[in-house]
């Protein structure tokens, strides 16, 4: 790729783990999946279809090609900064604290280009972080706030231990 120009023939590798989007005129024409592919109209049928190129890709053609990591991201922590206050008809104001970890991939690199990444040139999994852990928590804050605990188990009781004497 030379400017952004393919040629008939071109190769394309995808890593394992990987998909790679290949986007013409501001859409995507394709995906590919891991392997080496060379780059034909037999394996660009929706590319070949969308510009009814009948010269068979002689000419070079401007296109972009973008690389998503398929993989799971693990251990991605989340938690709550301030406790979340949920009232309670029996004991008034109850403070929680939540924390927890997650992990997502991307499913669908077409989705994900389209809605969140866009044509950005690179997008770090830690430019997810942020909105994730705050739809988690504003689930859990809709979630405590719509409950309605019955007080016989929410929240537990407490029982205090037997105080022992210590008499010398």
């Amino acid at each position: 790729m030379q400017d952004l120009e393919i040629q008939n023939g071109g190769q394309l590798t995808v890593n394992e783990s990987q998909a790679a989007a290949f986007v013409n005129e501001g859409k995507i024409a394709d995906i590919f999946g891991p392997g080496l592919h060379t780059l034909s109209t037999r394996n660009l049928p929706i590319l070949t279809n969308l510009m009814n190129w009948s010269k068979d890709f002689e000419s070079p053609f401007k296109s972009e090609v973008y690389f998503f990591s398929m993989r799971q991201q693990i251990d991605q922590k989340w938690g709550t900064a301030t406790p979340i206050t949920v009232r309670d008809k029996d004991y008034g104001a109850i403070r929680l604290r939540c924390f927890g970890i997650y992990s997502y991939r991307i499913a669908d690199p077409k989705v994900f280009f389209n809605q969140v990444s866009g044509t950005r040139e690179c997008y770090q999994a830690a430019d997810l972080e942020g909105q994730l852990r705050d739809t988690i928590l504003a689930r859990i804050t809709e979630t405590f706030a719509a409950s309605a605990c019955p007080s016989s188990t929410w929240p537990p009781t407490r029982t205090r231990s037997p105080q022992r004497s210590l008499n010398r």
